[in-house]
């Protein structure tokens, strides 16, 4: 496996380096990370899947050719006069990264938000129509320019990494800011030719297990953490409508909400945002969404025949380009949400969360009871350095490394305790 290739000449490397001087483990760790190129992530360049949205587009054109490409999300771009562009970089066309499932529940949003006010029941048609006719009947929603969302906080900002930056770099842009991708560029011309992905990144931390800086964090059990959503997971009992899941994703601004069974609490499905795709291809499903229960909905796929993947990138498996394009990606059934117990340890979460491709992993209890949530970017704020150029602290195994050498970061800067 070549990304295991690099890790292990860079480990080499390092040893040899140190055998004549003496490192801190912070400095030891952030150099290991610093050597270890963007380019080992497998099948970084997918141009195929780079898709352009102009910030003057329509939100129904918008979601239309996502749909229709069958794809995640897309750049936005500004669109530029003639003579402003002839003397901007390239790459500052960009300005913005959007989720297609983004946009669909902002449409759903200020659709309830009208109907909501519609005292004379004008909407009482539109119920009944598919999405992209309620679009076009409803020109305040679909025809409202791509740029608008930025006020709904629904944009990702756009970080661009090269391929001659390192995983160091990576971890630091996506610990300190919530980004889902970060877009790759392509010098001289800054071209943009890909993404790097949450999952891509833990897949190929995974590859640096059995060293000692990587276990030291890796093999600590849940319990010996505290992540950002393990407290209030958000939650739905099975007989609640499909609109109040929605809502709820909407609302608190989730990866998903647990199904739960109203009289035991037990965990019987999820409803993700990737899961909005359907109310777009199903027109019964988005008629029916208030009075569908969620049940109903996550046993809805109880025919599927999904088969789990290997973590073996030489089998073929390209995690990257699966979490950008749904087409033959493989998913967890809604009806099997991906779980994990808080005395598994944080190796077995993403070794669980990247062969199934997902996002995030519920903590139940003995009595599969939700007790929170871990997302990637608990996980990724793990392995990321404290950012001396900011005011978040580090995290994980660069704590620990800091406290044993005598450091810490204060108001946002590196200082030794005397």
């Amino acid at each position: 496996m070549q990304s295991r290739k690099i890790v292990d000449e860079i480990e080499k490397e390092n040893n040899d380096n140190q055998k004549g001087m003496q490192l801190d483990p912070a400095s030891a760790l952030q150099q290991f990370l610093d050597h270890i190129p963007i380019t080992s992530i497998p099948a970084i360049n997918t141009k195929s899947l780079v898709l352009e949205i102009k910030a003057g587009d329509s939100i129904r054109d918008a979601i239309h050719m996502l749909y229709e490409k069958d794809t995640f999300g897309a750049v936005v771009v500004d669109v530029l006069d003639n003579e402003t562009a002839g003397s901007i970089a390239f790459s500052h066309r960009y300005i913005a990264f959007v989720a297609f499932s983004n946009m669909i529940l902002w449409c759903l949003h200020e659709y309830e938000n009208i109907r909501e006010n519609d005292t004379d029941n004008h909407l009482t048609d539109i119920d009944d129509d598919i999405f992209f006719s309620i679009l076009d009947r409803i020109p305040q929603i679909g025809q409202t320019k791509v740029s608008e969302l930025a006020k709904s906080f629904l944009w990702e900002p756009f970080f661009p990494v090269q391929l001659d930056d390192t995983i160091l770099h990576a971890l630091l842009l996506l610990s300190k800011h919530r980004l889902q991708v970060l877009p790759v560029i392509q010098q001289p011309d800054a071209v943009l030719i890909g993404f790097v992905t949450q999952n891509s990144l833990v897949q190929l931390l995974l590859q640096s297990s059995k060293l000692e800086w990587f276990d030291i964090i890796a093999d600590k059990n849940l319990s010996d953490f505290r992540f950002e959503g393990q407290e209030r997971p958000s939650c739905v009992f099975g007989d609640q409508t499909v609109a109040h899941a929605l809502k709820l994703l909407w609302q608190n601004q989730t990866c998903a909400v647990a199904v739960v069974d109203r009289q035991t609490k037990k965990l019987i499905g999820n409803v993700r945002k990737s899961d909005i795709y359907n109310l777009v291809k199903n027109d019964d499903l988005l008629r029916s969404r208030r009075i569908f229960t969620v049940e109903e909905f996550v046993h809805a796929e109880t025919n599927k025949t999904d088969t789990k993947p290997t973590i073996e990138h030489d089998h073929g498996v390209d995690h990257a380009a699966e979490s950008l394009h749904r087409k033959n990606s493989y998913k967890p059934r809604m009806d099997s949400p991906v779980t994990n117990k808080k005395n598994d340890t944080l190796k077995q979460v993403m070794e669980h969360m990247t062969e199934t491709n997902s996002s995030f992993s519920f903590l139940i209890n003995d009595n599969e009871q939700v007790t929170g949530l871990i997302t990637v970017r608990d996980i990724i704020l793990q392995f990321a350095p404290p950012c001396v150029n900011s005011s978040i602290g580090g995290g994980g195994f660069f704590e620990l490394a800091l406290e044993q050498s005598g450091c810490q970061i204060k108001n946002g800067t590196m200082t030794r305790n005397r």
